[in-house]
């Protein structure tokens, strides 16, 4: 008994001395996984679409070719738009009314007989098609797409493919004024020879000279899904995004589809939701303590006082995107229809976006910033292409899906994120709020002025912010 007392514990502790490791193992194992499974980074399903008329090819049948593609015009086209101008029924407007009605109709009278009689539509038509342009066909619909290199690149010298994505009631005309500043910056005195970029411009589905879809559901994951094929097609591995209004969006929604493609994401603006008890007592705070709830001294001016900029005057410039979220078709067919209705719905957005003061001024402060011509190229593609109407429906297609756009907020965003942020941009996020989405940001500029449309009415502020924000993300 003595003896066998005394080996008993002995193969306790030869059972303790296997059990305790192979259970630390365990534990260890499953904390592990835990661990990190809770840090995988999430994506959006990549999925597929055919947005086409008829049955999809079977596969391999499809067809990927990239073809040239050059905007034209015809006599028919300009006699056309001459008599429906020619037609314009004026409408006086009441005293005092500058913008703060809408567009502003004795300014308009002006807009429209310079239209009809200075803008050489010919003449644009030379300027659009000084890049090259191409069309292809992926999901069953034409995408079309401009894609502009440097005519010059020195020995050594790495050139990144840079996407840019437009918004509404935008265009890929938009960046034509930053283009040259990006594909080639030491002409253009930025003395940033070290970040060059060959830039692809498309134009969303629906938009312009890409094709519309011809099925329902067509939304901004359908867009970029198509536009990663785009870029793949293009025989690119590795590319940055850059988007401002839809293209935020959808540049946003690639980059979390496919991040181990997207080298970085700069944008000129971010959605963010601001809703839930959170979010509401760090707004009340922020107006007395900004600096305790993450807030910068230049956040506190653009975002206070709360109500008028983030409420009243969100309001009143967001009525258009009730009606194009519920019944695009209606006020849209009118739209299509007259030239003079469709200038003064996409121009009036060029006014107050641009700068919110302009809503006090007669002419809207358009020739501020723009020049008339410049306005009327970015009308007239919707006119030629008669896109106003799919292009309106982008947004029933993205807010019966989201009513808040925020579904993917869940999924957060972590390739390196640049944000410029305009001072008279339609809403100002914090990066403190938008570090809740964007879980890399790398570059946040409080831009000096500018406002919605930055290439197209700030391009060199702009490519010089993109460019900082490439060279620090070449440099991590």
């Amino acid at each position: 008994e003595n003896i066998m007392s005394r080996i008993r514990p002995f193969d306790y502790s030869q059972k303790n001395a296997v059990l305790v490791p192979v259970a630390a193992l365990g534990v260890g194992g499953m904390l592990l996984y835990w661990l990190r499974s809770g840090h995988k980074i999430k994506t959006i399903d990549m999925g597929d679409g055919w947005w086409g008329t008829g049955e999809r090819p079977p596969k391999g049948k499809e067809d990927t070719s990239i073809r040239p593609f050059k905007i034209e015009t015809s006599d028919n086209e300009i006699e056309d738009l001459h008599q429906r101008l020619d037609r314009f029924r004026f409408t006086p407007h009441v005293e005092g009314a500058a913008f703060h009605y809408g567009f502003n109709s004795s300014y308009l009278r002006k807009v429209v007989d310079y239209w009809r009689n200075q803008f050489d539509w010919r003449k644009q038509v030379e300027v659009l098609n000084k890049y090259p342009h191409f069309h292809t066909t992926i999901e069953g619909i034409d995408i079309h797409f401009i894609h502009v290199k440097p005519s010059y690149v020195p020995h050594g010298q790495a050139v990144r493919p840079l996407l840019m994505v437009h918004g509404w009631p935008g265009s890929f005309y938009e960046f034509y004024k930053i283009i040259p500043l990006l594909t080639e910056p030491a002409k253009h005195g930025l003395n940033e020879g070290d970040v060059v970029f060959e830039v692809i411009c498309p134009s969303i589905p629906g938009y312009g000279f890409s094709e519309a879809s011809h099925q329902k559901g067509f939304d901004s994951i359908a867009t970029a899904r198509i536009f990663h094929k785009l870029m793949n097609r293009l025989g690119f591995k590795e590319y940055y995004l850059q988007g401002g209004d839809w293209g935020s969006r959808i540049t946003t929604n690639m980059a979390q589809m496919l991040p181990q493609s997207v080298k970085g994401l700069h944008l000129n603006l971010v959605f963010i939701p601001t809703r839930g008890l959170g979010k509401m007592i760090r707004t009340v705070l922020g107006a007395y303590v900004p600096w305790l709830v993450g807030f910068s001294r230049e956040d506190a001016q653009r975002f206070y006082p709360f109500m008028q900029k983030n409420v009243y005057d969100v309001l009143r410039e967001s009525g258009y995107l009730h009606i194009q979220a519920t019944k695009p078709d209606t006020a849209g067919c009118g739209l299509n229809d007259s030239p003079v209705g469709l200038a003064a719905y996409i121009m009036e957005k060029f006014s107050t976006w641009t700068d919110k003061s302009f809503l006090h001024r007669d002419d809207g402060g358009l020739e501020s910033k723009y020049s008339l011509d410049e306005l009327l190229t970015n009308v007239m593609i919707y006119w030629v292409t008669s896109s106003i109407v799919s292009s309106m429906r982008y947004y029933k297609e993205n807010f019966s899906k989201d009513p808040t756009l925020s579904v993917h907020d869940r999924v957060g965003v972590y390739v390196p994120t640049g944000i410029a942020a305009f001072p008279q941009e339609i809403v100002h996020v914090p990066r403190v709020w938008a570090k809740s989405v964007y879980k890399n940001i790398v570059t946040y500029t409080y831009m000096p002025r500018g406002g919605h449309f930055a290439a197209f009415e700030e391009p060199k502020l702009l490519a010089q912010d993109i460019m900082q924000f490439v060279r620090k993300v070449e440099q991590l």
